[in-house]
């Protein structure tokens, strides 16, 4: 997989997303916000990854700033795909406002969460 990154004008630059391969994993790093104006600039390489075969997808929250519902709906989607095809969601590096979204949810108990990413790789 070529590493990438794909944004939008429309989206105002609010969220730029980089794509890499990393051993068996897809490392997706989404950065800016997450929201129902940005959703789709992170579930389309998502589900890319799945579409070419990755079923451990990496996502590095460290530079992700904000996320709202619709952000957490990208990721449980993408989340119930990966594990049906085997595999599995892995969040690492994630900022205290954006635990805490998943920590109200409940989110972050049905994802492996890591501290860092270099432990989610290594997980």
């Amino acid at each position: 997989m070529d590493r990438g990154t794909v944004g939008s004008a429309q989206s105002g630059g609010r969220l730029r997303v980089e794509v890499r391969e990393e051993g068996p994993s897809a490392v997706v790093t989404p950065a800016g916000e997450l929201d129902h104006h940005t959703a789709d600039l992170l579930r389309e390489p998502l589900e890319s990854c799945l579409d070419k075969g990755f079923v451990r997808l990496v996502v590095d929250c460290s530079l992700l700033e904000f996320c709202d519902s619709t952000g957490l709906n990208v990721l449980l989607g993408v989340r119930l795909r990966a594990e049906s095809a085997g595999g599995g969601v892995h969040l690492a590096g994630m900022l205290p406002a954006v635990a805490r979204v998943f920590e109200i949810t409940g989110a972050d108990a049905v994802f492996t969460v890591h501290d860092t990413l270099e432990a989610a790789l290594a997980d």
